[in-house]
């Protein structure tokens, strides 16, 4: 009889959960930042004004937290200098770094803007907000879709449901921080309905991304469903994430669906926001941390035990953290500061 030994080496991951949390918190910002620009280019809609400044604080939170999470990512935050130092127009991480700081500055400039109560300047700055918001979603989805060593990140399909689930994440983000606003600045009914709307209509476009992306699979013109098939097939771990994810993903939508008459009730807002805004985090981190524990070569897994530190749970829960002190922050500030009302709300 003979006997063969299979040995497989320990990797360490490439990307740690601090990346879970940046394109989680940096797709949120970009969804917000469309939000935000949809509201002000529709002055004479009741419901879009009464929306527009939880989509303001939406993103104003993600757009200040994201930066933090991607500093810890690249573990020496002085590394980042060297984007400047050495840019690499080849490198898409390299044209982020000047991408990432034009959109924090641009979206910190119109949440000021309109705590000031210049809501026509935000509406003459929106087409420069969305083409920002749009370079960063090029970007981020960008820098997984050149890792040709992952056929599951090596397709055009990444960089869209990043997006989608980003924005999808976004409403949930809003639907969540729109009960902690002072009272003057809470969304009417007829602006959660306009929320729940887009929400539905973000769920729909990613049903049909995911169809489509099928199909091409089937076809065989897209090997990342191949690749996505195999994984389930060979590995458990990711068969049942998988198959997680889309009952999780489907309960959240069938609430979204459901909850046309129930957007009043503020534990239900609660946590249909907190559902929503889960379901795209918990897509990032099988796509992340999920694939990088099956081998790019070879039999076996990488296994990968999140450390209690820093680098792993104390990370996740001191962004979430910050979140929440950002959150407690900018509405102490308008309970005290009470932002000005728009000049020209009723403008054409």
């Amino acid at each position: 009889m003979q006997i063969i030994e299979l040995l497989t080496p320990h990797y360490e991951v490439a990307w740690l959960p601090w990346a879970v949390q940046y394109f989680f918190l940096v797709g949120v910002a970009t969804g917000a930042a469309l939000l935000v620009s949809l509201c002000v280019c529709q002055p004479r809609s009741a419901a879009l004004q009464r929306l527009l400044p939880v989509a303001v604080l939406t993103l104003a939170v993600s757009a200040m937290a994201a930066p933090v999470s991607l500093l810890a990512d690249l573990h020496q935050p002085a590394r980042f200098w060297h984007f400047y130092a050495h840019f690499t127009p080849w490198s898409w991480m390299s044209v982020g770094a000047l991408l990432l700081p034009a959109f924090v500055g641009l979206s910190l400039l119109v949440c000021l803007l309109w705590w000031l109560g210049q809501q026509r300047v935000m509406r003459w700055l929106a087409p420069l907000l969305i083409l920002s918001a749009l370079s960063i979603v090029v970007y981020t989805g960008a820098e997984m879709m050149v890792v040709r060593a992952r056929p599951l990140w090596n397709t055009l399909w990444v960089p869209v449901n990043l997006a989608l689930t980003g924005w999808l994440a976004a409403v949930g983000v809003a639907f969540v921080i729109g009960r902690f606003l002072p009272a003057a600045q809470r969304p009417s009914s007829e602006a959660w309905q306009a929320l729940r709307s887009i929400g539905l209509c973000l769920a729909a476009l990613l049903v049909l991304v995911a169809g489509a992306w099928a199909v091409s699979g089937m076809l065989g013109m897209s090997p990342s469903f191949d690749e996505a098939m195999r994984l389930a097939r060979d590995f458990p771990v990711w068969r049942i994430t998988m198959i997680g994810s889309a009952i999780f993903g489907a309960v959240v939508v069938g609430a979204l669906i459901r909850g046309k008459h129930r957007l009043h009730a503020k534990g239900f807002t609660l946590v249909l926001g907190f559902g929503l805004a889960a379901a795209p985090w918990a897509f990032r981190w099988a796509l992340f941390m999920g694939v990088q524990g099956v081998p790019k070569f070879g039999a076996g897994l990488y296994l990968y035990h999140m450390p209690l530190g820093g680098d792993g749970l104390m990370g996740m829960l001191g962004v979430a953290g910050l979140c929440v002190a950002l959150v407690a922050a900018v509405t102490w500030a308008l309970e005290v500061f009470p932002a000005r009302k728009a000049q020209d709300c009723t403008a054409s």
